[in-house]
């Protein structure tokens, strides 16, 4: 089992970066597959980006396509995201996830491990 916690949101101007973190507990964290996902009030739950376990295929979803990168450091345990020029409508809750099978899934359904989430807010 592994347990997942977020940082590095906060409020950032339209055109600017964040870099969120997912920290692991656990020393298996290297065979698990993770992905960044969000949520906007009144929005379902949507997939921003994975990565496999070796960190050697990336996925993202295309409203972050050459703005995000995912990448993950096995030594440190952790799972990263940069957002750069970010926009009003990457304002949402952000989640970092993971699962022990090798694929990288789309679905939320397909994570089981969740962590408790990371606000970003973007003015304009």
């Amino acid at each position: 089992q592994v347990q997942l916690v977020e940082s590095g949101g906060g409020l950032v101007q339209a055109g600017g970066s964040l870099r969120l973190s997912c920290a692991a507990s656990g020393r298996t964290f290297g065979s698990y597959t993770v992905g960044w996902f969000r949520q906007a009030p009144g929005k379902e739950r949507e997939f921003v980006a994975g990565i496999n376990r070796s960190g050697d295929s990336v996925y993202y979803a295309d409203s972050v396509e050459g703005r995000f990168t995912i990448s993950r450091d096995s030594a440190k345990n952790t799972v990263y995201l940069q957002m750069n020029s970010l926009k009003p409508e990457d304002t949402a809750v952000y989640y970092c996830a993971s699962r022990t099978a090798i694929s990288v899934p789309l679905s939320p359904a397909a994570y089981g491990y969740w962590g408790q989430g990371t606000q970003v807010t973007v003015s304009s």
